[in-house]
């Protein structure tokens, strides 16, 4: 389009020259013929040729000064043309180009200027009009590339992503702070540091034959890593994006799951041992009535024991799958647990250990699960009994807190060291396995404690000093009238 219209001005200019130079020239050829044949055929005297020659002079001045008034006038009329159909709208494009450059908005009615339609202000709008698109499409650019920076930052997994040279093009937070690295760090450097057997040209050549993922160990943390292989716009390979991810906890339910199994297992084998044995010696030997009587109350008692931690493993495995029905209620708290209470002073009794029971102020009814909480209280005052020795104390007191009934079992037995604190609510976790065994315990109770109360909005509290007993505080929520 600016090349036609460049070649059009070169042609008004050379036809312009033709005419204004064919005319002078014609017109000076007139003359000089009028001039040669008046000085042939009349003789004049050489002052009469002198004045002519000054007439005709005049005449030629005459007609030169006019013809460059007109082709000045005609320069003057197609400077305004010019200015108006070229210069003008090339002038309103270059501002609008600058206006771009800086960022401001622009309309299509300054671009286009005249209502005359010209070629220079077709090119103005079709540049308009790509400006707009140009613009929509890089608001569009932003607005994504904003989101996905919002993603990454956010994200609790870490991106780390790497060009051809290993080096970090990108990293959000969350890597940086699980792999502890800065963004001048290369690939080799970031992974042999981690002594991690990993190559970036194999990933990004050879995918599909390497393995792409591995698993580090970082002071008790367990990071995940995730290697795939990005390409570019030409579907050439561009570089390395690792995926950090924090497995920690999936590792630590992992162990649990593999100690679990474990642990049912040698609970489960030992009973089951001590039967075979026990059966196994009635059936081949010959055994006094006293020794029978003996081995059949050990079979009783193993068995007993398999079936409480076949119970208490239904209960935890139904409390992990929502399967049992939790039905609150409004209750008594008081009353609940001092008829507890007294239902094992029997048991106290038989180990010669003393105990007392007290409701401390005017509790209100609580809601919740009246069973529950009932297994709860009888499993706690049962441990303390179990891990008190005789002519120890059991006290317990019963009380309103804020919002919260409390119920306080407080012994004088063994305690519980400080580092055991902690895993307590652990299944099978036993401070004192001999004695737990001995005692007939699953090692279940207070992780089936915990889950019951967990379920009814209710905390379990244990503090404990060995050799100075232990003081078990249960929080439930009340229902206030």
């Amino acid at each position: 389009m600016v090349k036609s219209i460049q070649i059009k001005l070169v042609m008004v200019f050379m036809i312009l020259g033709i005419i204004v130079i064919t005319g002078l020239g014609s017109i000076f050829i007139y003359k000089l013929n009028y001039i040669n044949v008046e000085l042939t055929e009349i003789n004049m005297t050489s002052a009469e040729i002198h004045q002519l020659l000054t007439e005709q002079i005049k005449q030629i001045q005459e007609i030169i000064y006019g013809s460059l008034i007109i082709f000045t006038g005609l320069i003057v009329l197609l400077g305004v043309v010019l200015a108006k159909v070229v210069i003008n709208p090339i002038s309103r494009l270059v501002k609008s180009a600058e206006m771009i450059a800086n960022g401001e908005d622009i309309e299509i009615e300054y671009l286009a200027g005249s209502k005359n339609k010209t070629e220079i202000d077709e090119l103005v709008r079709a540049f308009s009009i790509m400006n707009t698109g140009l613009k929509e499409n890089l608001n569009e650019v932003t607005r994504q590339k904003k989101q996905i920076e919002t993603i990454l930052l956010h994200m609790t997994d870490g991106i780390v992503a790497f060009d051809m040279d290993g080096k970090i093009i990108h990293m959000n937070l969350a890597a940086k702070k699980m792999l502890s690295i800065t963004e001048e760090e290369n690939f080799s450097a970031i992974f042999d540091k981690f002594d991690v057997d990993i190559n970036l040209e194999k990933i990004i050549y050879l995918d599909d034959w390497t393995s792409s993922e591995k698993k580090l160990n970082l002071d008790d943390q367990f990071i995940n890593l995730f290697f795939a292989p990005f390409k570019n716009e030409n579907d050439r390979p561009a570089g390395v994006i690792v995926m950090v991810q924090d497995i920690t906890e999936q590792e630590r339910v992992e162990n649990m799951r593999k100690e679990f199994v474990a642990d049912v297992s040698h609970e489960l084998k030992t009973p089951i041992t001590s039967i075979m044995g026990y059966a196994d010696t009635l059936i081949d030997s010959d055994v006094d009535e006293a020794n029978q009587k003996r081995f059949l109350e050990r079979i009783s008692s193993e068995a007993k024991r398999m079936s409480r931690l076949v119970a208490d493993l239904l209960i935890l495995s139904k409390y992990d799958t929502d399967k049992i029905k939790i039905e609150k209620t409004e209750f008594d708290l008081g009353e609940l647990v001092k008829y507890i209470f007294e239902g094992q002073t029997i048991e106290m009794q038989k180990k010669n250990l003393t105990g007392e029971c007290y409701v401390t102020a005017d509790v209100p009814l609580v809601y919740a699960d009246k069973t529950g909480i009932e297994r709860v209280i009888i499993n706690i005052l049962s441990n303390a009994m179990k891990y008190t020795d005789e002519g120890g104390n059991i006290t317990v007191y019963v009380g309103f807190v804020y919002n919260d009934a409390y119920i306080k079992i407080k012994d004088t037995g063994r305690g519980i060291p400080e580092k055991d604190l902690e895993k307590i609510f652990e299944r099978f976790y036993r401070v004192d396995k001999d004695r737990a065994r001995e005692t007939g315990g699953t090692g279940l109770g207070l992780s089936i404690a915990k889950e019951i109360l967990d379920q009814n909005d209710s905390k379990i509290d244990i503090k404990s000093e060995v050799g100075k007993g232990t003081d078990v505080i249960i929080r439930i929520p009340t229902k206030i009238k």
